[in-house]
């Protein structure tokens, strides 16, 4: 499995509060959290917003299984062209790992149609993040509810389409809930986005949040093409209208 984790790399250089969290950058815990919950054999790799192409050329893409995007306030500067060309490569079949505020990007309006807008935020409320569908890969191993002692509440509603699956559910303590957990099919490609990741807390280093991401990866990868069993010539395969 190959992925890349895309990151912004603004607010990391622009404000301490940022810094002082992630003084490297979100994509250098990000990585550091999926090569150690999937393994040597995952290749993970880093592309940053203000390298050419953003990072994401095609044939970067087309050696990506699995994207992670996250982005804030620079995200009206990614090009159209790249955007387009991570559309493209979702609907043939690359999952797509929209986090936090990344919600309103224009990669993700250009998948869902839909802006993303939230009914108000607020930095700092401790959050409870439930899990509803229990049974769904994304929340294997994931205690029910995961503490964030400190995060940012983004309000409902939320300019979303309704999730093909509702994987999570967010409770803050001024009393609002979010959709914060959710996973949409696009084409041939699997979408989740996942809204725990405020950049002045410590969210991407607490064990759970780590879990979630690497489950997300694993759901979002594309399984392996099905291979064309032989035939005599001349012969249909059994069971050929299931399969076909």
């Amino acid at each position: 499995m190959n992925v890349t984790v895309w990151n912004e790399f603004y607010e990391e250089r622009k404000f301490p509060s940022v810094s002082s969290v992630y003084p490297d950058g979100l994509h250098v815990v990000l990585r550091q959290a999926l090569v150690e919950q999937l393994g040597p054999d995952a290749g993970v790799r880093v592309a940053l917003q203000e390298e050419p192409e953003h990072g994401l050329s095609q044939t970067v893409l087309d050696d990506t299984d699995v994207l992670l995007w996250w982005g804030h306030l620079k995200q009206e500067e990614v090009s159209d062209e790249v955007v387009e060309r991570v559309r493209r490569r979702v609907l043939d079949g690359m999952g797509l790992l929209i986090l936090h505020s990344a919600i309103g990007s224009k990669l993700t309006r250009a998948l869902l149609g839909t802006s993303g807008d939230m009914t108000g935020w607020r930095h700092g409320d401790s959050e409870l993040l439930w899990t509803i569908l229990p049974g769904h890969p994304i929340a294997g191993g994931v205690p029910n509810p995961v503490v964030i002692p400190s995060g940012e509440m983004y309000g409902e509603p939320l300019d979303i389409p309704a999730p093909d699956e509702l994987v999570f559910i967010s409770s803050y303590q001024g009393g609002e809930v979010l959709r914060s957990g959710c996973a949409w099919f696009r084409g041939r490609g699997r979408i989740f986005f996942f809204a725990p990741g405020h950049e002045e807390a410590p969210i991407y280093f607490q064990p759970e949040i780590r879990r979630v991401l690497a489950n997300a990866v694993r759901w979002a990868a594309p399984p392996p093409e099905p291979q064309p069993k032989a035939t005599r010539q001349g012969e249909w395969p059994k069971n050929w209208w299931a399969e076909s």
